[in-house]
């Protein structure tokens, strides 16, 4: 069961592996919103985002079995740098399946933590190739789903709760809906008080669309915020969401892009739109009069793998009137 309890015991077990990243306040985007305003950088943790914390957990879980038989994990994005960066770390030898379309950085990052990459043709693929290493024996690390995963992230919760206690409000993005799980579950867990917020990307918005339908649905991601291209997400995220969760909100990839260049030139921090998403979420939720002038907001800034030649595409597109057709 995914409770407080758990994400201690993880955070115990992973402690070894991980950094506990900082919890800095934004002056400027304080000033900005007439609120406190913190960012918890989460893209300092190795490998650059908090992949890493789901990753050792689920490994740790279960190391005897995959040092003897090895592991497989699948991603398009962040977590393959995590499992494979956890793989070698550990001593398992991991392979990792990684859609043909997923940008160069990411494949070399990848490989170069070690892992043997299969480049499949796309989503449908990589869960199918996926299922069959599975059942043919190897450990399978999924990127979102299963509580060890979310547990491992929940520690990134703890630091919040514990760094600033007297937070109230608490931005987080949504892919498969792992993080949101983990964060959530842990700051309400020492601050029941707290309110939890989820955003998504227009394209990327398969937990909006599965809540309304009531169960996990399937999506073709077609946002520019890669890192939350989840093709579906699972039952346990949907329960955290409905439970814990005061509201998922969708921006779109040019409200995220905006987020993410403020970022980058007043936080000083390149983060991927998968981040920057969490600015343009903030400044809606000020916007609508949903946090007052006394909240203290954080913001996880989950992620920075993006490179020098993506961040130019993006501004091509969006400052320069370029169509996202």
């Amino acid at each position: 069961m995914l409770d407080l309890a758990r994400i201690e015991a993880a955070r115990e077990a992973i402690a070894p592996y991980v950094r506990r990243t900082p919890l800095e306040r934004s002056d400027t985007l304080s000033r900005e919103l007439g609120c406190e305003v913190w960012l918890k950088l989460e893209l300092f943790q190795k490998t650059g985002s908090f992949k890493p914390r789901g990753a050792f957990a689920q490994l740790l879980e279960v190391l005897p079995e995959a040092r003897e038989r090895g592991a497989v994990a699948m991603s398009g994005g962040n977590f393959a740098q995590g499992a494979a960066y956890a793989a070698r770390e550990l001593g398992v030898r991991c392979g990792v399946l990684m859609p043909e379309a997923t940008p160069p950085n990411y494949l070399e990052a990848t490989r170069g933590y070690g892992a043997e990459v299969e480049l499949v043709p796309g989503m449908p693929a990589m869960f199918e190739r996926f299922e069959r290493y599975r059942e043919g024996g190897q450990v399978a690390l999924h990127p979102f789903a299963p509580e060890s995963m979310m547990a491992g992230n929940g520690s990134l919760g703890l630091e919040i709760a514990e760094d600033l206690p007297g937070v109230t409000d608490v931005v987080v993005s949504i892919g498969g809906g792992g993080l949101f799980g983990g964060v959530a579950t842990a700051v309400m867990g020492r601050l029941p008080s707290a309110r939890l917020w989820g955003v998504e990307t227009e394209g990327a918005d398969v937990m909006s669309r599965s809540l309304a339908a009531g169960r996990p649905v399937d999506i073709t991601p077609t946002s520019l915020a890669h890192t939350l291209g989840a093709p579906t997400t699972c039952q346990l995220a949907m329960d955290v969401v409905r439970r814990l969760g005061q509201d998922v909100l969708v921006v779109s990839d040019a409200e995220a892009y905006r987020g993410t260049r403020f970022l980058l030139e007043r936080a000083k921090v390149s983060a991927e739109l998968a981040a920057g998403c969490t600015v343009a979420a903030a400044r809606r939720l000020r916007r609508e009069g949903r946090i007052g002038d006394d909240a203290r907001i954080v913001l996880v800034i989950c992620g920075g793998n993006v490179d020098l030649a993506t961040l130019c595409e993006y501004r091509g597109r969006f400052e320069r009137g370029v169509s996202l057709g």
